[in-house]
């Protein structure tokens, strides 16, 4: 058969099925982990850490921003800029850095730009708790790019928990509300399959870790 313009008509698609309540749910949660892992992301996390810290440390606005910038760029802007800049040229597949050979190349630099910007902090003379918080996300780095060879290591739980730390020594028990943070990223990053439970706690302790030792050894704690 025929339309009146003489156009046989193609075949009758069934209409779409709602969705049904328990699709509902799934992509509610799937955008509340998203919403989690990229709010908490470490490069953000880092952030607010220096700003806090300089803050807190500073003598007057000048020096506030003077410190923010040399921490923020090694911890944050340069970083950031780095996987832009892979991934608009295809040498990574995802901003997340899925695949585990990716992501211990990728380490690479970033051990670098944590270790010059805890030179820069010792240079400028910067308080020995930001300098303590530079050298130790040095070392975590450097440890996570050698654990990446043979096991996928979760860099959120460590980005969230390793501010967390350092604010604790600095204002007690002041930032105590905000731990939620750690078990909710942890979470996230489980839910959206980048991560095993194992694979978080690991990035947890790494942070307790390497904050703790640097300060003790920059007698911060």
């Amino acid at each position: 058969m025929f339309d009146s313009g003489g156009r046989k008509p193609g075949p009758v698609q069934a209409p779409l099925s709602p969705p049904t309540a328990l699709r509902v749910r799934k992509r509610v949660w799937t955008d509340v982990a998203r919403i989690f892992s990229t709010v908490c992301n470490p490069f953000l996390t880092s952030l607010a850490l220096f700003v806090i810290l300089a803050g807190a440390r500073s003598n007057g606005a000048t020096d506030f921003w003077v410190l923010l910038f040399n921490s923020a760029f090694f911890t944050s802007i340069a970083p950031m800029l780095f996987i832009f800049y892979l991934y608009a040229t295809d040498r990574i597949s995802d901003l997340d850095m899925s695949i585990r050979a990716e992501r211990e190349r990728v380490f690479i630099a970033f051990v670098v730009f944590y270790a010059l910007g805890a030179l820069d902090m010792w240079l400028i003379h910067a308080p020995a708790i930001m300098t303590a918080s530079m050298a130790a996300y040095a070392l975590s780095s450097l440890i996570v790019q050698w654990i990446t060879r043979y096991w996928k290591i979760s860099t959120h739980a460590l980005g969230i928990t390793a501010p967390l730390v350092a604010l604790t020594v600095l204002f007690g028990l002041r930032p105590a509300p905000f731990y939620i943070l750690i078990p909710l990223v942890g979470w996230s990053r489980v839910y959206l399959g980048a991560h095993t439970l194992l694979q978080v706690i690991a990035g947890t302790l790494l942070a307790i870790a390497t904050t703790l030792l640097f300060f003790r050894l920059f007698h911060v704690w």
